[in-house]
Formats: structure tokens, sequence, C-alpha cells
């Protein structure tokens, strides 16, 4: 398990930090009915630097595995934009098709999320569930 929670650390470290590296690129993926795209992409980019940290600390591992759990939950809509504006554009069937299969794959990283906070100490804050 120290592995797989490692990875996932890495994972959204990394995702994090390019939120604020390239933050146009994730900005122009929001619906258009959100609005704040700046301030959201800095945000969530600073929950998923806050939450890869947070599950490797075992006090914090569950309440970090909460927050990426709803945190994968709401950037459902910008997936699903990608794949509209994919259609949209007319992308080539390929790329059509790894942004369906992004979506199963969101499900996918969410039980991954929860393996890793289910694992945390008794003692971890956030009551079990």
């Amino acid at each position: 398990m120290m592995a797989g929670r490692l990875l996932l650390a890495v994972f959204f470290v990394v995702a994090g930090v390019l939120h604020f590296v390239l933050p146009d690129t994730y900005a122009k993926v929001m619906p258009p009915w959100l609005g704040w795209h700046a301030q959201l992409v800095a945000i969530s980019g600073a929950c998923e630097i806050a939450g890869g940290i947070g599950v490797v600390v075992p006090r914090l591992r569950r309440a970090a595995g909460w927050g990426l759990i709803l945190l994968s939950i709401a950037v459902l809509p910008a997936n699903v934009q990608m794949l509209l504006d994919g259609l949209e554009a007319g992308r080539p069937a390929w790329q059509i098709g790894l942004l369906v299969l992004r979506l199963p794959l969101q499900a996918l990283l969410i039980w991954w999320i929860w393996r890793v906070a289910a694992s945390a100490e008794p003692g971890a804050l956030v009551l079990r569930t």
C-alpha cells in the first residue's frame, strides 16, 4: 500500500503544480458556465498539492483522501467539457476515445484515493465511515 500511496501523492502534487505552471491549459477546459476560471484553477491546484502531501501524513491521510475524492468529483464537469469541446472541434476518433475513457477512469481514481484514505491510522482526522 505504501507504493500506491506514494504514487498517488506524486500524481496529485505534480498535477497541482502544473495548475500553476500551465494555468491557461486548465482554464480553457472548464465549462463556460462556471466563471472565475483563473481562481478555480489556482484553488484546485492548491488542493491537489495539499491532498497529495496529506495522503502521506498518517494523521492527515483520511481527511486528505476525502478532500481529493470531493475534488475529483468537482472536476468532472471539466472532463465532460473536454469531451464536448473535442467533439465540437472534430477531433480524431482516437482522441475522442481517450476523452470518453477518461470519464470512467475518474471513478477508478476515486476508488484508488478511497483505498489509500482507508489505510489511515485509527487516530486520523475525520470520522471513519
